[in-house]
């Protein structure tokens, strides 16, 4: 297992204080804030340590307040409903006294019923991409310098982009934007952990997305970029790291928000998850 796979297992480790109460450390990265994956990821692992015998299949959050990486994150649990089939669960996330995150996640029981998916689009499969190696031997010059930062860093998550072109000029592109993501190392058996980590990844490339219309990136230092709200749907078994193709477009934007969706597939074509999120995409005027 890499390091960074274990850096990343430790940060969903969260210690219990008191029943419900739940303390999260941030990576000692240099970020002046908080990933707001890592909050998604802490909040459901919190959510998940109050319920037995049921799976999340959903998970709404709002975004509230930057986070502090210099001071530990809490994380309150409010049991609302423990039903037959249905748990509810309520999560606040809190620093500074304040509430900086808010997460509402829903748990069910396994059924059979109805069942259909979209199919997965036709793109590029990950081995006939350049590997995050070829990227830092060749295309890496050709990037900003933040892009050039954010490769040569040693992440838990390797991200494939199938338009990574898109990285190389300020020409507009068509609304969408397909990546390949999976852990760098194998992870425990344990379902639960590789739902935290892909809830983890899920916000890492979807606000981006918002901006390829516009030949912009969120990398750039004129852009603002904050995710505002996020929203997941858990659909079938997967293991995070195995490849899995992030299929994202963007529908809408405006008032300095732009509105992002993604269908996670397996390798295999199974649609597992599904996400939408919003997020401020501002352009900082000088």
């Amino acid at each position: 297992m890499s390091r960074a796979v274990t850096d990343l297992l430790s940060i969903l480790d969260l210690e219990q204080l008191e029943v419900n109460l739940f303390r999260g450390q941030s990576p000692k990265s240099g970020w002046q804030r908080v990933f707001g994956g890592q909050v998604i990821g802490q909040a459901l692992v919190a959510a998940t340590r109050t319920v037995e015998g049921r799976h999340p299949h959903s998970l709404h959050c709002y975004f509230m307040l930057p986070g502090d990486p210099k001071v530990p994150i809490i994380y309150e649990v409010d049991r609302i409903r423990d039903g037959k089939s249905f748990t509810t669960r309520r999560v606040l996330a809190i620093q500074h006294g304040q509430a900086i995150f808010a997460m509402s996640a829903s748990f069910h029981v396994e059924e059979d019923g109805f069942a259909h998916q979209a199919e997965m689009p036709k793109v590029p499969g990950p081995d006939e991409l350049p590997s995050e190696e070829e990227v830092k031997g060749g295309l890496i010059l050709k990037m900003p310098e933040p892009m050039r930062t954010y490769y040569e860093r040693e992440r838990p998550l390797e991200i494939r982009p199938v338009e990574i072109n898109r990285y190389l000029s300020r020409e507009p592109g068509e609304p969408r934007f397909h990546v390949w993501i999976k852990t760098t190392g194998r992870l425990p058996d344990d379902p639960a952990i590789h739902q935290c980590v892909l809830a983890y990844a899920s916000d890492m490339t979807l606000l981006d997305t918002s901006l390829i219309p516009h030949g912009r990136t969120v990398f750039e230092p004129e852009i603002q970029p904050a995710s505002l709200d996020h929203a997941m749907w858990f659909h079938r078994p997967f293991r995070a790291d195995e490849w899995l193709l992030y299929a994202q477009d963007t529908p809408s934007a405006g008032g300095a928000r732009g509105l992002s969706r993604g269908l996670i597939f397996r390798q295999d074509g199974t649609l597992i998850a599904s996400v939408a999120q919003e997020g401020l995409i501002r352009e900082r005027r000088r």
